[in-house]
Parts: C-alpha cells; sequence; structure tokens
C-alpha cells in the first residue's frame, strides 16, 4: 500500500528552514496577499467612511471644501486625539509605519508587537482625515507587513520565513495603495529587505498580485492617478530634465534633515510638540487647505496642468516642511504620499519655468511633474528602481522610462552625495551599510538553524554507569549533551567517540563503575542555548555574544517540556557560509 504524503504542520516547518523552500515561501505569499489586500480594503474604507461622515461630497480629501474654522482646527483636533492614544503608552508603542518595520525585521526578525499594529489603525485614519499632511502607504505596509509576520508566528515558522512574509506584507500594502503590483515588489526587496534574491521575489511577486487583485476587487483596476498622455517631444528637453532633478534632490535633502532633526526638538515635551504640529499644520492651511491630507486630488491636479503657480509653490515648500516638521516632532505619520505630491509639483514648477523659457521645444509640465514624482520618490527613498517601476505602473507609457531614468539617478545622486543623505528608513550604518545590507547577515537569515545543526546527538547527566554508556552509544550520536544540575553551569558536549575510548580505560571509572563525563579526555564544546525557530544569524550573533563554540538547539513547543533538537556549531556555519551561499 503507498504511503501517503506527509502533509503535518511540523513537515511544512522544516521544510522553510532551507533556503530553497520555494514552493512552500509561494503558499505562504499567496496567503499574505489576501490577507494584506484585505486590510488594505478595509482601512481605505474607514478612510471613505470618515470622508462620508463629516468630508464635503463624502471625499475624506476634500479640505478646501470645508469652512476656514474646520480646517483650521481639525489637525488640532488630530494631534489631541493621537496624544490622548499614545501619551499613555511606552515610547516603543509609538513606533509605527516603514521605519518600524524595517527596525523590527533588523533586530527582531521580523516579530511585531500587537500594540504597535493595533495604535497603527487609530493614528493613521486619524492623521489623514485630521487634515495632518500624512499618507496611507506607511500604515498599509506597517499592517501588511505584521498582519502577515503574524501568521507565521501563529503557526511557530522559522524566522527566515518570516523575512519573507514580511516582505510580502510590504508588497501587498504599495500593491493595493497605488495598483502597482510590479513597484510593490520592487518597494519590498530595494527599501525593506534590502536585497534581491530567488527565494524572496517569487513569494514577493505572488503577495503583490494578490493584493492588487484583492483591491481591484473593490475599486476596479484604475491606477491610483489619472495620468495625461504626454511625449518628451524633442531632445533638448534632457537638459532640462537633469536641472529639474538636480533641484529635487536638494529638495529630497531638506525634506530628510528637517525630518531628521527630531534630536533638536527632544527638550520641547510631548504635547508641546504635538501642539506645535496642530497649530502649524492649521496656520498653512488657513490659505492653503492642499496641503492637508495625502494630497492625491492635488496630485491628480498637478499632473493635469490646473493648480495655480502659488498652490504649486505651496506644495513644494509648505508641504514638504510641514511633513518633515511632523516627523521630527514624533508623531507617527506616512510619508511616501506627501512626498509624491511634492515631487509632483516642484517638476510641473519646473516644467512651467522651462516652458517659458523654450515655449516651441519644451515638454508639456504634465511630463515633468510626473518625472518630479518619480525624482522625488527614488531621492528620498534612496529606492531608485522602485520608483522608476512606480512612474512606468502610473503612466503606462514606456516611453517615459528613458528621461524617468536620467530624473531618478540625478536627484539620487544628489540627495546622497551633495546633502549626504542615505534614504529616509536607514537611520544605522555600519561602514556604510545598513544591518541588513551586511553580507553575511543577508546569506544566514535565509537559513534556520534546523537546516545545518546536527541532530545526531543524545542527552546524558554528567555521572553515567556502564550500562547506561552502552545505551548512549547504541543509537550512534555524534555528540552527547551533557546535563548540568544548575542553570549556571555551562550546558557542554562531548564527542561520542571520546566516550567510545574511554570505555575500555578502567582508569576512567570509580569503585561504583560509574563514569564522570566531565572528566573524559576529548573535546567537549561549552554551548547556550538558541531557539528552533532561529536562523544562522542569530545563531552567529549568539555565538559571539556567549564567546562558546557551539549551541544547542531547543524546542521549546514539546508537550512534555523542552527537548534538545541538536547542536550547530560555529563551524558548520561558516561551512555553509563559504559552500552553500
Amino acid at each position: 500500500m503507498p504511503r501517503l504524503p506527509d502533509l503535518s504542520l511540523e513537515r511544512f516547518r522544516r521544510q522553510l528552514a532551507n533556503v530553497d523552500a520555494l514552493p512552500q515561501l509561494c503558499v505562504l505569499g499567496l496567503v499574505s496577499g489576501v490577507v494584506t489586500g484585505g486590510l488594505m480594503v478595509g482601512f481605505r474604507l474607514l478612510l471613505d467612511l470618515g470622508g462620508l461622515a463629516f468630508m464635503p461630497g463624502g471625499d475624506h480629501e476634500a479640505f478646501q471644501e470645508l469652512p476656514t474654522w474646520a480646517r483650521v482646527l481639525l489637525p488640532l483636533l488630530a494631534v489631541i486625539l493621537i496624544g490622548l492614544w499614545l501619551g499613555r503608552q511606552p515610547l516603543a508603542a509609538r513606533k509605527l509605519g516603514v521605519g518600524h518595520v524595517i527596525e523590527r525585521l533588523t533586530y527582531h526578525q521580523g516579530r511585531f508587537p500587537l500594540r504597535n499594529w493595533l495604535n497603527q489603525w487609530w493614528v493613521g485614519i486619524v492623521a489623514v482625515l485630521g487634515g495632518l499632511s500624512a499618507g496611507r502607504e506607511g500604515p498599509a505596509i506597517h499592517l501588511g507587513a505584521a498582519a502577515s509576520s503574524g501568521i507565521g508566528q501563529q503557526l511557530r515558522l522559522p524566522h527566515n520565513s518570516l523575512r519573507v512574509l514580511v516582505a510580502c506584507g510590504t508588497a501587498a500594502g504599495i500593491s493595493a495603495s497605488f495598483n502597482t503590483p510590479i513597484a510593490g515588489v520592487i518597494f519590498a526587496m530595494e527599501v525593506v529587505m534590502m536585497e534581491y534574491t530567488i527565494a524572496g521575489f517569487m513569494p514577493v511577486i505572488l503577495a503583490s498580485t494578490m493584493g492588487a487583485l484583492i483591491a481591484q476587487l473593490v475599486y476596479g483596476s484604475e491606477p491610483a492617478f489619472q495620468v495625461p498622455i504626454v511625449t518628451l517631444d524633442s531632445m533638448f528637453n534632457l537638459p532640462w530634465i537633469v536641472v529639474t532633478a538636480l533641484g529635487i534632490g536638494l529638495l529630497a535633502g531638506l525634506f530628510i534633515h528637517v525630518a531628521r532633526s527630531g534630536e533638536l526638538l527632544t527638550r520641547w515635551p510631548w504635547w508641546q510638540r504635538l501642539a506645535a504640529v496642530g497649530i502649524v499644520t492649521g496656520g498653512v492651511a488657513l490659505w492653503y487647505p492642499e496641503v492637508q491630507g495625502i494630497g492625491y486630488d492635488s496630485l491628480d491636479a498637478t499632473l493635469n496642468g490646473v493648480l495655480a503657480v502659488d498652490v504649486l509653490l505651496a506644495l513644494v515648500l509648505a508641504k514638504l516642511l510641514l511633513t518633515a516638521f511632523t516627523v521630527a516632532c514624533g508623531v507617527p505619520i506616512g510619508i511616501i504620499g506627501p512626498v509624491l505630491v511634492v515631487g509632483a509639483a516642484a517638476g510641473a514648477l519646473s516644467g512651467m519655468l522651462g516652458h517659458w523659457l523654450w515655449p516651441n521645444a519644451s515638454a508639456d509640465p504634465g511630463l515633468y511633474a510626473m518625472l518630479g514624482m518619480a525624482a522625488m520618490m527614488g531621492a528620498v527613498l534612496q529606492a531608485p528602481l522602485a520608483a522608476l517601476m512606480a512612474l512606468l505602473e502610473l503612466t503606462h507609457n514606456p516611453n517615459i522610462i528613458l528621461p524617468g531614468m536620467l530624473a531618478v539617478v540625478v536627484s539620487g545622486l544628489t540627495a546622497r552625495q551633495l546633502c549626504r543623505c542615505d534614504g529616509f528608513f536607514i537611520a544605522v550604518t555600519r561602514h556604510g551599510l545598513h544591518p541588513l545590507q551586511q553580507p553575511l547577515m543577508q546569506a544566514l537569515s535565509r537559513v534556520s538553524v534546523p537546516a545545518v545543526m546536527e541532530r545526531n546527538v543524545a542527552t546524558t547527566l554528567r555521572w553515567v554507569g556502564r550500562d547506561e554508556a552502552r545505551m548512549l552509544l547504541a543509537g550512534k550520536p555524534l555528540w552527547l549533551v551533557i546535563l548540568r544540575s544548575s542553570d549556571d553551569k555551562p550546558t557542554l558536549a562531548l564527542k561520542a567517540a571520546d566516550l567510545a575510548r574511554a570505555m575500555n580505560d578502567d582508569t576512567l571509572w570509580n569503585a561504583e563503575q560509574r563514569l564522570d563525563l566531565l572528566e573524559v579526555p576529548g573535546q567537549r564544546l561549552e554551548m547556550a542555548p538558541i531557539h528552533v525557530q532561529a536562523t544562522l544569524s542569530e545563531a552567529f550573533d549568539l555565538l559571539n555574544d556567549h564567546s562558546v563554540d557551539a549551541l544547542y538547539v531547543e524546542n521549546t513547543r514539546r508537550p512534555k517540556g523542552p527537548r534538545i533538537s541538536g547542536i550547530i556549531s560555529r563551524d558548520a556555519i561558516e561551512t555553509y557560509y563559504r559552500y552553500r551561499r
């Protein structure tokens, strides 16, 4: 009778521990995409319900149609609600958005606190509906990444698969927001994961696809913005595109420097910083309500050339500084949407100036607005490929790629070299690289401990009799893990071959025919514990932190208590990195 395939969850976990578990990761990608797409639809529906509740025409971005007193007071009400909600919570619970996702991926193996996830719903909705200069993409990424990771945590999947799930949730969040599945994939790999691998791409592509499909079932297949059909017309526009991109790169540098000036504001109490955000936002909205909210309505108007010059200037300067100031004051908002609006307005202004200088050769300002949008996104995030893919998917115009590549590269170089800015979400670097970009950590994070550990081990107490020793050796283990009488004594491992040799040395046995394994001549490893879900990068860090040569792998979910599943040594990790990366 043929044996049925093993479809147990335990086998699924063992398969995911390996670097080449593509089928299993693709299944997780599909699930992540569906979940994130559903969450993003829910988030957008809540924004729409808020718009129906108190905004003119039910449009949650129609701030310019509100009475003056309402658009001035709304930001104050928003910061009061955010302050009351977050003020009594610890600082760690106030970390939200893309920066929080990258931090959890870098230092916590992609495990997310539930409290922060719940806070993201509330703060993300209040910030947008309250008229702060905030986007919805940051909340979408956090909600999707944390929910996807939560699935893996509930199933107790190895940590290397949690990293992929975080990328899947990120890609699906971007895809469902803009209806740009390719840009979602590139954003996840370039901004969050900071690496490109086949094992990472395939499940992320599936997740991004499913996120877009779920969003299209509710909102249709139209792109996020109505983009006019424009052409480059003349190659004489290329020098002006370079000048435009240079200016946008400087604006990106200004944005990052102001947003990171939060250390200068730490002497203010948090409630004072919140009040300052509400007052400044309300003050600007008194004259230019277009700066409030995400600004997608203003972005549409910019692309179609219907905004006045003074409004475009307000979007470039006031919205840029307002968004950066809000971030610097510690209000956890999404910045991607506002950055796109600022870039489009800057590009449109540059296009209008070029049209005034060279009316017969200059391209339509709408083209410059599109290029400005991509250039600003690429420069602020230091994600040129994600910006180009977003430009292509939003315009459906392959002819825009050539000038788009030029604009994105020039703006990115300007922000990086002249303004000395890394990507907005890269706060810590080592030798010029973020920890996620370190080649060693990248390679070791793709594999979990069970894929490399030595499973052929046996556990024993320090003293053994001859019969006990024979029983231990009958299983032909490679290592013997010596359990100690108290937790303050280090756990040791002894080569089983050394015990076999000691069996014939009568000088080692005492009068009761008991053998002290700590006195047996041979190779011993001092060990520290590690969880079976951990990655090789966690194991490598733990080896260095405890200054030991090996770790014993514990499975704490066993019904009869923790059980040692194997041993992983420093040599095994180094061998894997050297020959299989």
